[in-house]
């Protein structure tokens, strides 16, 4: 079975356990407006890199569920994967984010476009730190991803991980 016919089954239960049904679903799902599109820049299949040229990994990014959702697939250049899922919630008009990475870190993140980046805030799984993960669309057709952590709840970050993202 494809990763995208688990990702639709499990949708689909949890669409059912939540009283939805697929006609429901799909009159809900217009998602094809701007706010829905937000995101879009990040799509694609692409070959990620640090700052100092060194490969970091291979990232792919698509629409799923009616263009309701990204899903991105990572694999890092040292072979770990993660996947997340990237969605606006119409409830309070934020982007969230739910990663899962090969090593047990888990991020639930939200938050929404800054000055023309998607900006994501949270927690993960492991000690009590904040997460801030800023993708921005340079002109150049790449993206800048700029990962980074804070220690004393927002008042000094540190970056743990940048990456510029060019399509493959």
């Amino acid at each position: 079975m494809s990763p995208h016919s688990t990702f639709s089954i499990a949708l689909l239960a949890l669409l059912s356990a939540a009283g939805i049904s697929g006609a429901e679903a799909q009159q809900a799902s217009s998602c094809s407006d701007t706010v829905h599109g937000a995101f879009d820049f990040w799509i694609g299949d692409w070959e990620v890199h640090s700052p100092d040229g060194k490969l970091a990994g291979h990232d792919t990014v698509e629409r799923v569920a009616g263009s309701c959702g990204l899903l991105e697939s990572w694999t890092g250049a040292g072979g770990g994967t993660g996947r997340s899922l990237n969605f606006l919630d119409p409830s309070d008009g934020a982007w969230h984010q739910l990663w899962v990475g090969s090593g047990g870190l888990v991020l639930r993140l939200s938050g929404g476009l800054e000055d023309g980046s998607m900006v994501l805030r949270g927690r993960g799984n492991g000690p009590s730190r904040l997460q801030r993960i800023t993708w921005t669309p340079l002109d150049d057709g790449r993206v800048r991803q700029l990962w980074e952590v804070s220690e004393d709840e927002g008042e000094s970050w540190k970056t743990s991980f940048e990456g510029l993202y060019s399509k493959r």
